[in-house]
């Protein structure tokens, strides 16, 4: 809700919505006319948990400042939602080599293809992908899309890119196969025979769609081959050449595995970032690692951040190509005094400051 008083615009929000970094438009009262927090005052983390920690459920923030820039989606929702279901219809109906239905796949892929060629300069963009809570079928409707577009970004044929979108998002059909959960496990702590159950998805899958006309041998190995690694420590076959198709979905599975926990345990967007870089030219082929990186957030919007110079920032807005170097609003200095005024810094236009650590997310 939002409402003028006095020429100024301010918005009625829930305390549990806040991020960090907004404005205090009306003070905060207790009791009998108690100011607990004046207006003016930017709120910070602690001030936060001490508004939940009171049970105050609402407090009045400015809206005639600077805001988050709103995220490019690369696909729209609606459609992620739509492309989600059927894959999971597809699967879920979908018994050992009868197959069913499992053509309706490739007009899947079709759709978020031209779902996402519809979008100006779409490979410009820098997009923010967060880490959330999945299943396995919103895991393969996302590593379809970031295939996707890793593949437009090294200007790859369409028949390249269309055959990642039908493997990628039939890659981990085995898992259908096997009967333990993959979700929020480690595992390389499994037993040798879970791990070894495990592992064996990548095979089963593949059979499960050798024998389909309609797919091509290149779509068909990527359910074989995804969890192959340059260095020969991947599997089933431990091999170190692989298809470029199949390099591009290792390094966006890997990824993908890691903010939602799949397979792993789940972790920050940074982190999976870094794993990638640590891992290029080792595990990953180094030039799907560099375009893949280009379209993707370090820090997504919201995100709380300290600089080396010691500043508490919140993350508002991207800069094209410059992954790491975001827009920030300026919540407290170097001595922990809080901003009265609306402050941005962009990474980009200032050389010396950058992000040295992510205080929340």
């Amino acid at each position: 809700m939002r409402i003028t008083i006095g020429g100024n615009k301010m918005r009625k929000v829930r305390v549990n919505e806040l991020v960090g970094g907004e404005t205090l438009a009306k003070p905060v009262v207790i009791g009998l006319n108690q100011i607990l927090i004046y207006d003016g005052t930017i709120l910070n983390i602690d001030y936060i948990d001490h508004l939940l920690k009171l049970d105050i459920v609402d407090v009045y923030i400015t809206d005639d400042e600077i805001s988050e820039s709103k995220p490019d989606e690369i696909i729209k929702e609606e459609i992620r939602t739509v492309c989600r279901q059927k894959v999971k219809n597809v699967l879920e109906k979908h018994i050992y080599k009868e197959n069913a239905g499992l053509f309706e796949i490739s007009k899947t892929a079709e759709k978020i293809i031209n779902n996402i060629l519809e979008k100006e300069e779409v490979i410009e963009k820098v997009y923010e992908i967060k880490e959330r809570n999945a299943d396995i079928y919103d895991h393969c409707v996302n590593v379809c899309v970031l295939s996707i577009l890793t593949a437009l970004k090294m200007n790859l044929t369409h028949n390249i890119v269309y055959d990642l979108g039908v493997g990628s998002l039939l890659h981990d059909l085995g898992l259908r196969y096997i009967s333990m959960s993959v979700e929020n496990i480690e595992i390389n702590a499994l037993s040798p025979e879970n791990l070894f159950e495990y592992k064996k998805h990548t095979v089963y899958g593949f059979s499960s769609v050798e024998k389909e006309n309609w797919m091509s041998d290149v779509a068909k190995k990527i359910l074989l081959f995804h969890h192959e690694r340059l260095d020969g420590s991947g599997f089933p076959l431990k091999m170190k050449k692989v298809s470029l198709e199949n390099r591009i979905v290792a390094v966006c599975d890997s990824f993908d595995e890691m903010i939602c926990g799949i397979a792993c345990k789940k972790v920050k967007v940074q982190e999976a970032i870094e794993y990638l870089k640590m891992n290029k030219d080792i595990c990953f082929d180094g030039k799907v690692v560099s375009a893949f990186l280009d379209f993707v957030a370090t820090y997504p919007s919201g995100t709380i951040v300290k600089t080396n110079e010691g500043e508490i920032a919140k993350v508002i807005a991207q800069n094209e190509h410059f992954t790491e170097r975001p827009v920030l609003c300026m919540i407290a200095d170097k001595e922990g005094n809080e901003y009265k005024e609306m402050v941005t810094m962009n990474l980009v236009e200032v050389h010396h400051v950058f992000i040295e650590e992510v205080i929340s997310s």
